[in-house]
């Protein structure tokens, strides 16, 4: 296999090796050379070759197994979708849909929930002081068994009322109706994404390597009277998945 300069030669390692996963030499769940073996196959010491595979595991295409085992990742990459304006949008629903898509069976268990005094990070979405209570429920997602996303709720307890309100789980939509009929509609939503570090509690659910991002995607629920009614911090690994949102032209806007 040909390594030239000027790129360095384990980022030429990880292109190689990275292309040949997506084009289905490795399948997922496949095993990949040993390091020893690709040593050989490349010309390079291990070194090298353990930096390239590291590259991949930031990524997310491959992990690895007692000790030099490095297997290729099988949850494929999904999509969030969002459409503005979303035709019949009562939000929700994004996860079950796209798992479907791919084949996969999505599941979610109810985490935590909890009444709790709202974190400094969520108040200014909620429009809440820092000594006022909200509703916490943190939902953990999988894809046929394997874990991909993390989504905390927050929602005034003005708003919830009580805890019965988490119980029993059943999804964003559910959550949506029941704050209907307490007399808070959801009106509209915003998003705001940002690229992270993955934070430890974050790299154990997800079975991320270290060093691997996430997205972080707040979503704000706002009433009819334009009063924030809950805000929801939605975790995904950023090599399984991709954001796209749509909208039509307003000539006027």
């Amino acid at each position: 296999m040909t390594i030239e300069p000027p790129v360095a030669r384990y980022q030429q390692v990880a292109s190689q090796l990275r292309d040949a996963i997506r084009r289905g030499d490795y399948a997922p769940g496949s095993e990949l050379p040993s390091q020893p073996e690709l040593a050989r196959q490349y010309g390079l010491n291990q070194t090298t070759i353990s930096k390239a595979i590291g590259v991949l595991r930031v990524e997310g295409l491959v992990r690895t197994e007692q000790g030099r085992r490095t297997i290729v990742e099988e949850t494929p990459t999904a999509k969030r979708v969002r459409r503005i304006p979303r035709a019949g949008s009562q939000g929700g629903g994004i996860f079950a849909s796209e798992m479907q898509r791919l084949g996969l069976e999505p599941s979610t268990t109810l985490a935590k929930v909890a009444v709790t005094a709202v974190p400094e990070e969520i108040a200014d979405y909620l429009q809440l002081n820092e000594n006022d209570q909200v509703l916490l429920r943190r939902r953990h997602m999988f894809a046929s068994g394997t874990p991909v996303q993390i989504a905390t709720s927050y929602i005034p307890m003005a708003v919830a009322g009580d805890v019965s309100i988490a119980e029993p789980d059943t999804g964003p939509t559910g959550m949506y109706q029941r704050l209907a009929a307490r007399g808070f509609r959801p009106a509209r939503f915003t998003e705001e994404v940002e690229i992270r570090r993955a934070r430890a509690e974050e790299v154990a659910f997800l079975q991320l390597a270290e060093g691997q991002p996430v997205f972080s995607i707040v979503r704000t629920t706002w009433g009819q009277n334009d009063r924030p009614i809950e805000a929801t911090i939605n975790v995904l690994a950023g090599s399984q998945w991709r954001l796209i949102y749509e909208w039509t032209y307003e000539p006027n806007a």
